[in-house]
């Protein structure tokens, strides 16, 4: 039986009250899958001091944030400088990641953390539980509340929020969700800082294929 995978941000929160909330379902082991898990605005969630704070509280820590992070270092992920989830998602080492959150889960109770308090604000849900969820594993979203939300509801939350055409006798849910998926990763996908370019230079355009 596949087990559930839950996701939580880290927002801007007390540590105390995030291991209430981990505890309140029951979480056993924190993924982390910030690319850098560190900051400036919420140093009790640097990776060193939330990893004891954790260890303390009795719940494990892995950082994943090389396999599952936004910010890609493979640059055949990205296209005029954003990165594209579909392309992240087919690599390697995304793959990886994913398989070891599915095996940690058969053992643990799993909560991949990011840092946005909402979860359609976040690379955790768009693509990191897009793909779990598409390999049938179920996923639940602990909000900043404390209340749990199925994967499906946030998804009808993202369609709604984007304004996608519902499903009709000439468009499957499927493509719904698929499209409203896409438009979200657009929006929130990792950019690079463009580059600080002396006179008479041109910002080079890169969209591998």
């Amino acid at each position: 039986m596949t087990e559930t995978v839950f996701t939580i941000g880290h927002s801007t929160q007390p540590v105390d009250r995030f291991i209430e909330l981990l505890k309140k379902h029951g979480i056993t082991a924190v993924a982390d899958v910030r690319s850098k898990p560190y900051s400036r605005m919420n140093p009790q969630f640097n990776r060193e001091d939330l990893k004891k704070a954790l260890r303390d509280a009795k719940i494990k820590y892995v950082f994943l944030g090389k396999e599952l992070g936004a910010r890609s270092e493979d640059q055949s992920c990205y296209c005029n400088g954003q990165v594209q989830y579909d392309r992240l998602a087919k690599t390697d080492l995304f793959k990886k990641g994913i398989e070891r959150v599915r095996e940690g889960s058969i053992d643990y109770r799993i909560a991949l953390m990011c840092a946005e308090k909402e979860p359609l604000d976040c690379h955790r849900t768009i693509l990191v539980a897009r793909e779990l969820a598409d390999e049938g594993v179920p996923i639940v979203h602990i909000l900043y509340n404390g209340q749990a939300e199925k994967h499906e509801d946030a998804i009808g939350r993202l369609i709604s929020m984007m304004r996608i055409p519902n499903a009709d006798m000439f468009r499957e849910q499927s493509t719904v969700i698929r499209d409203a998926y896409e438009k979200r990763g657009k929006e929130i996908a990792y950019r690079e800082e463009e580059p600080v370019l002396n006179e008479g230079q041109q910002a080079s355009t890169r969209c591998a294929e």
